[in-house]
């Protein structure tokens, strides 16, 4: 067996190099047309039934109302059950012919299979899956006083999709559905202070790649990984070292710094044209899949230039993040290129008023 492996090891990277050229063209030349034929007979969703988790906010309430706009009947699913009716009376009026609350944690099992029962029990089917629930814990590793809470990372982000992805199965399958999987590029990407989203978000990708081809054209999957958008997150909502969610704008400052946020709209028009042509990838904003390439080709590049920008040394603080001092430089030039109007004209007026009193008339 040994002999074998390094006689593999010898050819199979030499076979490739050799044979990547021919194959690339025709390969990204059906990609194409195959994208093309996706457009046009792209799935109409209006009368059919889709269920969110995370829906109170962020990605997740957007989403009900993209679905909401081209007709679907929504399962609205979260813990905050007077926000998420607030989310449902709004989708209603967008154009949701009957969208359900069902209160639920997805790191409950029991939840889980009740919110599934439930909403095949209103509308006797179940024809999207949206599994979007997630929560962002950021500290350094060894920062924990107790590793245990970084759990929930893992228990909302993986479990919590992995959960309902299981009851939701039998009856995606009966109907030919879908599952749209919300991951995201830290799956890939090594973020210090994010270590367990990043290690959560790997699990989403790997978990859904490895359903697709347990299930093949049974389920349609598409996985989701957005950039930075719009949500609770980019507001600075974290899960602190202590394993609660706090609101942390300084944080927040440190981890996105002069990264360009994409609007949450945007962001979920994206998504829900891509479920309904039945893709099996999307990155949004498109241009940060570059990224993976650079993970895989250029490794210590990424490493190294995350480590220098957002690591701060032994006994600093965060604010002392590279990061945060260049959006507060630029934040600086910003003001002193474009002052605001208000304040010039209260300077203004404190002049003529100076002017005023030392005046002999």
């Amino acid at each position: 067996m040994d002999l074998i492996n390094k006689f593999l090891n010898i050819t199979v990277p030499f076979v490739a190099l050799v044979t990547l050229p021919f194959f690339l063209p025709p390969y990204f030349l059906f990609k194409l047309l195959l994208s093309t034929i996706r457009n046009i007979f792209s799935e109409d969703v209006a009368g059919k039934v889709v269920l969110i988790t995370g829906a109170s906010s962020g990605i997740g309430e957007h989403l009900a109302y993209e679905y909401a706009r081209k007709g679907a009947c929504l399962a609205l699913i979260a813990r905050r059950e007077l926000r998420l009716r607030e989310v449902a009376s709004q989708a209603e009026l967008i154009g949701s012919p009957t969208a359900i609350v069902i209160p639920g944690d997805v790191t409950k099992v029991e939840d889980c299979k009740h919110f599934v029962e439930a909403t095949v029990k209103h509308f006797g089917r179940l024809d999207h899956l949206v599994t979007n629930a997630g929560v962002a814990p950021v500290c350094m590793f060894e920062d924990y006083p107790d590793i245990t809470r970084a759990a929930p990372a893992m228990d909302i982000n993986f479990w919590g999709s992995a959960y309902s992805a299981y009851f939701a199965i039998p009856h995606l399958k009966q109907s030919k559905g879908k599952i749209i999987a919300i991951a995201s590029a830290a799956g890939w990407l090594p973020v210090p202070r994010m270590t367990f989203y990043s290690a959560s978000k790997a699990a989403v990708i790997a978990l859904y790649e490895t359903l697709r081809v347990e299930y093949g054209d049974d389920i349609g999957i598409t996985i989701v990984t957005p950039g930075v958008i719009e949500s609770e997150m980019t507001e600075g909502k974290f899960l602190n070292k202590a394993g609660k969610l706090e609101a942390n704008k300084e944080m927040r400052d440190v981890q996105v710094s002069l990264m360009p946020v994409r609007s949450t709209e945007k962001c979920v028009r994206a998504i829900v044209n891509s479920a309904c042509r039945g893709d099996k990838y999307l990155t949004e904003p498109s241009w940060v899949r570059v990224t993976f390439f650079w993970k895989a080709f250029w490794p210590e590049i990424i490493v190294w230039f995350n480590n220098m920008l957002l690591v701060t040394g032994p006994g600093t603080s965060q604010r002392d993040a590279p990061s945060k001092k260049l959006l507060d430089l630029v934040k600086g030039i910003k003001e002193f290129l474009t002052p605001d109007t208000v304040s010039f004209h209260e300077l203004t007026a404190r002049l003529d008023h100076q002017r005023y009193r030392r005046s002999p008339f």
